[in-house]
């Protein structure tokens, strides 16, 4: 195979250990020069227009990646990705499932992880030996992430980079490594960053592009990622099944709650901006979201990559002017 494609974040240690490349294909979609072409090559290749933008970000960019097969996430995600596998299978891209259970069930997580070593041509020993190796990156990350909320050196956006490439390591975890190590001494160097609010950023990554830059702008940080904090995996000190397992992504909102209150106690954080994606079944989850955090929620929906517009700037600026007072 060579170059493996994940539709999310899956145990990217059994893509290492059997010695290929993985490739997350949501960052190679939204990072790419051409990311609204790919959309339009998506939805001229048959995808609905109703269809999330992410999906049909990610399909043109398998497309034009250069990738050998796709990991495709049955369980755990979005729910259309079963078809875009039918759909890459049709077209004769090699596909490989994976799923996490639906329940945070150990056995049946470890039997999954286990398939998926298999079929990539590895053991769940060896997934396990590059856990150790990838954790000294995922360190890294962790710092960052620090960094950002208790020093007050990163801002919103580094942070989200750091942390949403630590899913497949920008495919060169010594790459990532260096890079990480760099930006990290590069920060020691800086005045701390000095902000009315602090913002926590819940949901799915935004297709808004500049959301951090504006925030800035008008006095407010986010100083947590969610999901992109989850993404870069930081439980060092659990096995691959058990760390996977604390993984909150995949499993049930209630989970998601739980470590979100976490970090908005920890953090400092005044209000929370839940981030729903057009034609998504997670912007559901905004109403049990809304109720249980405890702090002002603002609802972003977002559809193709585009800058924010007036009526979201307009939302935004209202949104950190209410919370000004609560700092």
């Amino acid at each position: 195979m060579g170059k493996i494609g994940i539709t999310t974040t899956i145990p990217v240690e059994a893509v290492y250990a059997a010695g290929h490349e993985p490739v997350d294909l949501n960052n190679a979609f939204i990072t790419s020069q051409n990311h609204r072409k790919l959309i339009e090559n998506a939805e001229a290749a048959g995808l609905p227009s109703s269809t999330c933008a992410w999906i049909k970000g990610i399909y043109a960019a398998a497309r034009e990646s250069g990738i050998d097969a796709v990991i495709g996430v049955l369980g755990g995600d979005c729910s259309n990705t079963r078809a875009l596998v039918e759909i890459w299978n049709f077209e004769g891209l090699r596909t490989i499932p994976f799923a996490y259970p639906y329940e945070r069930d150990a056995a049946r997580l470890e039997i999954e992880i286990e398939l998926l070593c298999r079929r990539l041509g590895t053991t769940l020993s060896e997934a396990e030996r590059l856990k150790i190796l990838l954790d000294g990156k995922r360190r890294l990350a962790a710092e960052i992430d620090r960094l950002t909320w208790e020093e007050n050196l990163v801002t919103g956006l580094e942070n989200h980079l750091y942390l949403v490439s630590a899913s497949d390591f920008n495919s060169d975890p010594d790459g990532y490594e260096l890079m990480a190590q760099n930006f990290i001494e590069k920060t020691s160097r800086r005045q701390p960053l000095t902000e009315e609010v602090r913002l926590g950023f819940i949901g799915v990554p935004t297709i808004f592009e500049g959301l951090y830059e504006f925030l800035e702008e008008k006095g407010a940080r986010v100083v947590f990622n969610e999901t992109q904090r989850q993404f870069s995996l930081p439980y060092f000190d659990s096995s691959l099944v058990e760390a996977y397992l604390k993984f909150t992504y995949p499993y049930d909102v209630l989970g998601r709650v739980e470590d979100i209150k976490s970090e908005i106690a920890r953090r400092g954080i005044t209000g929370i901006i839940h981030y729903v994606q057009s034609f998504c079944f997670r912007q559901m989850e905004d109403v049990i979201l809304r109720k249980t955090l405890g702090v002002p929620v603002l609802t972003l929906e977002g559809d193709r990559p585009s800058p924010i517009d007036g009526r979201t700037r307009t939302r935004l600026e209202s949104f950190i002017e209410m919370l000004k007072p609560l700092m």
